[in-house]
Protein backbone atom coordinates (compact mmCIF):
# COMPACT_ATOMS: atom_id res chain seq x y z
CA UNK A 1 0.00 0.00 0.00
CA UNK A 2 1.34 3.64 -0.64
CA UNK A 3 1.76 5.65 2.04
CA UNK A 4 1.45 9.79 2.21
CA UNK A 5 3.07 12.29 2.61
CA UNK A 6 2.06 15.86 2.89
CA UNK A 7 3.64 18.80 2.15
CA UNK A 8 5.73 16.34 -0.05
CA UNK A 9 7.79 19.25 -1.75
CA UNK A 10 8.85 20.70 1.81
CA UNK A 11 11.95 20.38 3.53
CA UNK A 12 11.80 17.68 5.61
CA UNK A 13 9.18 16.34 3.07
CA UNK A 14 11.09 15.60 0.69
CA UNK A 15 13.91 14.42 2.89
CA UNK A 16 11.56 11.74 4.13
CA UNK A 17 10.28 10.69 0.16
CA UNK A 18 13.60 10.08 -1.13
CA UNK A 19 14.48 7.52 1.97
CA UNK A 20 11.42 5.77 1.32
CA UNK A 21 11.76 5.73 -2.59
CA UNK A 22 14.95 4.33 -1.87
CA UNK A 23 13.73 1.75 0.62
CA UNK A 24 11.50 0.67 -1.73
CA UNK A 25 7.95 1.85 -0.41
CA UNK A 26 5.25 3.67 -2.86
CA UNK A 27 4.44 7.02 -2.14
CA UNK A 28 1.92 9.45 -2.88
CA UNK A 29 2.89 13.01 -2.17
CA UNK A 30 0.60 16.03 -2.16
CA UNK A 31 1.57 19.69 -1.56
CA UNK A 32 0.20 23.33 -2.68
CA UNK A 33 3.51 24.81 -3.80
CA UNK A 34 2.61 28.01 -2.18
CA UNK A 35 4.88 31.03 -2.38
CA UNK A 36 6.00 31.37 1.34
CA UNK A 37 9.38 31.03 -0.19
CA UNK A 38 11.01 29.75 -3.44
CA UNK A 39 8.61 27.70 -5.58
CA UNK A 40 11.56 26.31 -7.67
CA UNK A 41 13.28 25.19 -4.32
CA UNK A 42 10.26 23.10 -4.17
CA UNK A 43 10.17 22.27 -7.51
CA UNK A 44 13.61 21.30 -7.65
CA UNK A 45 13.13 19.10 -4.19
CA UNK A 46 10.38 17.28 -5.97
CA UNK A 47 12.80 17.03 -9.14
CA UNK A 48 14.63 14.73 -7.18
CA UNK A 49 12.34 11.93 -7.31
CA UNK A 50 9.18 12.51 -9.91
CA UNK A 51 10.17 10.55 -11.99
CA UNK A 52 10.09 7.21 -9.94
CA UNK A 53 7.52 5.40 -11.07
CA UNK A 54 6.52 4.11 -7.16
CA UNK A 55 5.89 7.66 -6.34
CA UNK A 56 2.80 10.05 -7.70
CA UNK A 57 2.60 13.79 -7.15
CA UNK A 58 -0.69 15.82 -6.47
CA UNK A 59 -1.07 19.28 -6.10
CA UNK A 60 -3.48 20.05 -3.83
CA UNK A 61 -4.53 22.54 -0.29
CA UNK A 62 -5.02 20.37 2.65
CA UNK A 63 -7.50 23.00 3.75
CA UNK A 64 -9.82 21.74 1.00
CA UNK A 65 -11.47 19.01 2.84
CA UNK A 66 -13.64 18.02 -0.66
CA UNK A 67 -9.89 17.45 -2.64
CA UNK A 68 -8.70 15.19 0.50
CA UNK A 69 -11.55 13.06 0.34
CA UNK A 70 -11.39 12.22 -3.16
CA UNK A 71 -7.53 11.21 -2.82
CA UNK A 72 -8.30 9.06 0.32
CA UNK A 73 -10.99 7.07 -2.23
CA UNK A 74 -8.15 7.39 -4.96
CA UNK A 75 -5.48 5.58 -3.24
CA UNK A 76 -5.89 3.13 -0.27
CA UNK A 77 -3.09 4.63 2.21
CA UNK A 78 -2.13 2.81 4.80
CA UNK A 79 0.49 5.29 6.53
CA UNK A 80 -0.07 9.01 6.72
CA UNK A 81 2.91 11.30 7.89
CA UNK A 82 1.47 14.17 7.74
CA UNK A 83 3.98 17.24 7.50
CA UNK A 84 2.33 19.85 5.63
CA UNK A 85 1.91 23.12 7.32
CA UNK A 86 2.16 27.02 7.72
CA UNK A 87 5.74 26.93 9.09
CA UNK A 88 7.55 30.01 10.98
CA UNK A 89 7.09 31.15 14.50
CA UNK A 90 7.84 34.91 13.37
CA UNK A 91 5.64 35.09 10.55
CA UNK A 92 2.59 33.58 12.08
CA UNK A 93 3.05 37.34 14.02
CA UNK A 94 2.16 38.62 9.93
CA UNK A 95 -0.24 36.94 8.84
CA UNK A 96 -1.78 34.15 11.59
CA UNK A 97 -4.81 33.62 9.29
CA UNK A 98 -3.05 31.01 7.27
CA UNK A 99 -1.80 29.28 10.10
CA UNK A 100 -5.57 28.65 11.29
CA UNK A 101 -6.10 27.78 8.24
CA UNK A 102 -3.65 25.53 7.27
CA UNK A 103 -2.58 24.32 10.43
CA UNK A 104 -6.11 23.68 12.32
CA UNK A 105 -8.73 23.42 9.96
CA UNK A 106 -6.05 21.62 7.11
CA UNK A 107 -5.10 19.13 10.29
CA UNK A 108 -8.64 18.50 11.19
CA UNK A 109 -9.57 17.51 7.32
CA UNK A 110 -6.29 15.01 7.42
CA UNK A 111 -7.33 13.92 10.65
CA UNK A 112 -11.15 12.88 9.41
CA UNK A 113 -10.15 11.44 5.91
CA UNK A 114 -7.30 9.18 7.92
CA UNK A 115 -10.23 8.28 10.46
CA UNK A 116 -12.53 7.07 7.92
CA UNK A 117 -10.20 5.13 5.85
CA UNK A 118 -9.17 3.68 8.37
CA UNK A 119 -5.40 4.43 8.77
CA UNK A 120 -3.20 1.80 9.99
CA UNK A 121 -0.96 4.89 11.55
CA UNK A 122 -1.01 8.37 11.45
CA UNK A 123 2.32 10.15 12.13
CA UNK A 124 2.41 14.07 12.52
CA UNK A 125 4.69 16.87 13.33
CA UNK A 126 4.64 18.71 16.23
CA UNK A 127 7.77 21.02 17.29
CA UNK A 128 9.72 22.07 19.96
CA UNK A 129 7.89 25.17 20.27
CA UNK A 130 5.34 23.82 21.77
CA UNK A 131 7.23 23.95 25.08
CA UNK A 132 7.09 27.77 25.06
CA UNK A 133 9.71 29.34 27.29
CA UNK A 134 9.73 26.46 29.62
CA UNK A 135 13.26 27.14 31.61
CA UNK A 136 13.38 22.71 32.85
CA UNK A 137 16.13 21.69 30.82
CA UNK A 138 16.18 19.29 28.85
CA UNK A 139 12.64 19.39 27.54
CA UNK A 140 10.55 16.41 28.68
CA UNK A 141 7.67 15.02 27.06
CA UNK A 142 5.96 15.41 30.66
CA UNK A 143 6.26 18.90 30.94
CA UNK A 144 3.51 21.13 30.72
CA UNK A 145 3.10 22.80 27.61
CA UNK A 146 0.15 25.27 28.22
CA UNK A 147 2.07 28.90 27.75
CA UNK A 148 2.98 29.05 23.83
CA UNK A 149 4.74 32.10 23.20
CA UNK A 150 3.89 32.19 19.28
CA UNK A 151 0.64 31.17 17.37
CA UNK A 152 2.44 28.81 15.77
CA UNK A 153 3.30 27.29 18.95
CA UNK A 154 -0.50 27.10 19.67
CA UNK A 155 -1.15 25.49 17.05
CA UNK A 156 0.86 22.70 17.06
CA UNK A 157 -0.11 22.24 20.19
CA UNK A 158 -3.73 22.13 19.17
CA UNK A 159 -2.48 19.07 16.70
CA UNK A 160 -1.56 17.04 19.79
CA UNK A 161 -5.16 17.57 21.55
CA UNK A 162 -6.48 17.28 17.81
CA UNK A 163 -5.00 13.89 17.11
CA UNK A 164 -5.49 13.08 20.87
CA UNK A 165 -9.17 12.96 20.38
CA UNK A 166 -9.57 10.86 17.50
CA UNK A 167 -6.73 8.06 18.83
CA UNK A 168 -9.63 6.30 19.93
CA UNK A 169 -10.75 5.34 16.37
CA UNK A 170 -6.98 6.35 14.44
CA UNK A 171 -3.50 5.08 16.31
CA UNK A 172 -1.57 8.59 16.21
CA UNK A 173 2.27 9.75 16.87
CA UNK A 174 3.24 12.90 16.89
CA UNK A 175 6.99 13.84 16.63
CA UNK A 176 8.44 17.21 17.97
CA UNK A 177 10.82 18.25 15.64
CA UNK A 178 13.99 20.26 17.61
CA UNK A 179 15.69 23.61 15.35
CA UNK A 180 16.19 21.26 12.23
CA UNK A 181 18.97 22.36 9.82
CA UNK A 182 20.63 20.93 6.78
CA UNK A 183 20.71 20.47 2.82
CA UNK A 184 17.45 21.80 0.56
CA UNK A 185 16.38 23.89 3.84
CA UNK A 186 13.87 26.75 3.55
CA UNK A 187 15.43 30.06 2.79
CA UNK A 188 13.77 31.78 5.68
CA UNK A 189 15.72 29.51 8.08
CA UNK A 190 18.64 30.90 10.16
CA UNK A 191 21.27 28.56 8.21
CA UNK A 192 20.71 29.20 4.58
CA UNK A 193 19.82 32.93 5.33
CA UNK A 194 22.72 33.53 7.13
CA UNK A 195 25.01 31.68 4.59
CA UNK A 196 23.14 34.00 1.87
CA UNK A 197 24.31 37.31 3.70
CA UNK A 198 27.73 35.84 4.53
CA UNK A 199 28.95 35.07 1.06
CA UNK A 200 27.30 38.35 0.02
CA UNK A 201 29.14 40.09 2.44
CA UNK A 202 25.71 41.83 4.20
CA UNK A 203 25.57 41.79 8.08
CA UNK A 204 23.41 38.80 9.73
CA UNK A 205 21.23 39.80 12.55
CA UNK A 206 22.04 37.61 15.75
CA UNK A 207 19.30 37.74 18.62
CA UNK A 208 19.57 37.74 22.03
CA UNK A 209 23.25 38.72 21.36
CA UNK A 210 23.75 35.00 20.18
CA UNK A 211 22.84 33.68 23.54
CA UNK A 212 20.53 31.35 22.74
CA UNK A 213 20.58 27.75 22.76
CA UNK A 214 19.44 25.53 20.20
CA UNK A 215 19.37 21.84 19.42
CA UNK A 216 20.14 22.34 16.47
CA UNK A 217 18.69 18.69 15.04
CA UNK A 218 20.50 17.53 11.21
CA UNK A 219 17.27 16.72 8.84
CA UNK A 220 19.15 13.18 8.10
CA UNK A 221 18.70 12.45 11.86
CA UNK A 222 14.87 13.38 11.73
CA UNK A 223 14.31 11.14 8.89
CA UNK A 224 15.51 8.54 10.33
CA UNK A 225 13.46 8.94 13.37
CA UNK A 226 10.34 9.28 11.24
CA UNK A 227 11.03 6.00 8.88
CA UNK A 228 12.00 4.32 12.44
CA UNK A 229 8.57 4.98 13.66
CA UNK A 230 6.14 4.46 11.12
CA UNK A 231 5.94 0.16 12.42
CA UNK A 232 5.56 1.25 15.95
CA UNK A 233 2.07 1.46 16.28
CA UNK A 234 0.34 3.18 19.18
CA UNK A 235 -1.54 1.22 21.82
CA UNK A 236 -3.61 1.49 24.39
CA UNK A 237 -2.11 1.81 27.60
CA UNK A 238 -2.92 1.56 30.89
CA UNK A 239 -4.68 4.30 32.77
CA UNK A 240 -1.56 4.34 35.53
CA UNK A 241 1.64 4.84 32.66
CA UNK A 242 3.77 7.54 33.15
CA UNK A 243 5.93 6.69 30.56
CA UNK A 244 4.51 9.48 27.92
CA UNK A 245 2.19 12.08 28.12
CA UNK A 246 -0.23 10.52 24.82
CA UNK A 247 -0.82 7.66 26.85
CA UNK A 248 -4.14 7.36 28.23
CA UNK A 249 -6.49 3.90 28.52
CA UNK A 250 -8.71 5.27 25.83
CA UNK A 251 -6.02 6.26 22.97
CA UNK A 252 -3.81 4.58 20.98
CA UNK A 253 -1.56 8.31 20.85
CA UNK A 254 2.05 9.00 21.35
CA UNK A 255 4.36 11.69 21.69
CA UNK A 256 8.18 12.13 21.08
CA UNK A 257 11.00 14.52 21.29
CA UNK A 258 12.80 14.44 17.85
CA UNK A 259 16.08 16.30 18.98
CA UNK A 260 20.06 16.26 18.97
CA UNK A 261 20.11 15.99 23.00
CA UNK A 262 23.59 18.62 22.20
CA UNK A 263 22.33 22.39 22.46
CA UNK A 264 24.59 25.15 21.19
CA UNK A 265 24.80 28.41 21.19
CA UNK A 266 23.87 30.21 18.56
CA UNK A 267 27.22 31.74 18.26
CA UNK A 268 29.10 28.91 18.44
CA UNK A 269 26.77 27.72 15.02
CA UNK A 270 27.57 31.09 13.64
CA UNK A 271 31.23 30.24 14.19
CA UNK A 272 31.09 26.65 12.76
CA UNK A 273 29.53 28.04 9.79
CA UNK A 274 32.01 30.87 8.93
CA UNK A 275 34.86 27.88 9.35
CA UNK A 276 33.23 25.78 6.67
CA UNK A 277 32.47 28.99 4.35
CA UNK A 278 35.82 30.01 5.24
CA UNK A 279 34.46 33.93 5.16
CA UNK A 280 33.91 35.58 8.62
CA UNK A 281 30.19 37.13 9.38
CA UNK A 282 29.22 40.89 9.99
CA UNK A 283 27.54 40.47 12.83
CA UNK A 284 24.34 42.55 14.01
CA UNK A 285 23.63 41.63 17.73
CA UNK A 286 19.79 42.41 18.53
CA UNK A 287 17.47 41.58 21.38
CA UNK A 288 15.42 38.67 21.90
CA UNK A 289 12.64 38.69 19.21
CA UNK A 290 9.04 38.77 20.17
CA UNK A 291 7.69 34.95 19.90
CA UNK A 292 11.52 33.72 20.21
CA UNK A 293 12.19 30.99 23.11
CA UNK A 294 15.65 31.37 24.68
CA UNK A 295 16.69 27.58 24.93
CA UNK A 296 15.64 24.40 23.80
CA UNK A 297 17.17 21.10 24.72
CA UNK A 298 15.36 17.43 24.11
CA UNK A 299 15.52 14.52 26.10
CA UNK A 300 15.11 11.90 23.25
CA UNK A 301 14.81 9.23 25.71
CA UNK A 302 11.70 7.90 25.00
CA UNK A 303 11.50 8.01 21.71
CA UNK A 304 15.11 5.64 21.54
CA UNK A 305 13.75 3.61 24.49
CA UNK A 306 11.12 3.06 21.05
CA UNK A 307 13.18 2.96 18.11
CA UNK A 308 16.58 2.75 19.49
CA UNK A 309 20.16 5.02 19.66
CA UNK A 310 19.68 7.54 16.89
CA UNK A 311 22.08 9.00 14.75
CA UNK A 312 23.15 12.60 16.54
CA UNK A 313 25.01 13.99 13.43
CA UNK A 314 27.45 16.87 15.32
CA UNK A 315 27.10 20.65 14.36
CA UNK A 316 30.30 20.59 12.80
CA UNK A 317 29.54 17.83 10.29
CA UNK A 318 25.85 18.79 9.74
CA UNK A 319 26.97 22.31 8.75
CA UNK A 320 29.95 20.80 6.24
CA UNK A 321 27.36 19.08 4.81
CA UNK A 322 24.86 22.03 4.41
CA UNK A 323 27.83 23.90 3.13
CA UNK A 324 28.70 21.53 0.48
CA UNK A 325 25.14 21.14 -0.82
CA UNK A 326 24.42 25.13 -0.57
CA UNK A 327 27.49 25.72 -3.05
CA UNK A 328 25.85 23.46 -5.63
CA UNK A 329 22.89 24.62 -5.28
CA UNK A 330 23.53 28.39 -5.29
CA UNK A 331 26.84 28.72 -7.57
CA UNK A 332 25.78 32.27 -8.30
CA UNK A 333 26.46 33.54 -4.50
CA UNK A 334 30.20 32.01 -4.68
Amino acid sequence: MPILITGVAGFIGSAVALQLLEQGHSVVGLDNLNDYYDVQLKKNRLAQYSSNPRFHFHLMNIVDRQAMTDLFVQHDFDTVIHLAAQAGVRYSLQNPAVYVDSNLVGFANILEASRQHQIKHFIYASSSSVYGANSKLPFSEHDAVDHPVSLYAATKRANELMAHSYANYLPCTGLRFFTVYGPWSRPDMALISFTHNIMQGKPIQVFNQGKMLRDFTYVDDIVTSIVKVMDKIPSKSPASSHSNPGNSQYAHHKIYNVGNQNPVELIHYIRVLEDCLKKKAKLEMMPMQAGDVPNTYADVSNLENLIGVLPHTSIEEGIAKFVDWYRGYYRDFN
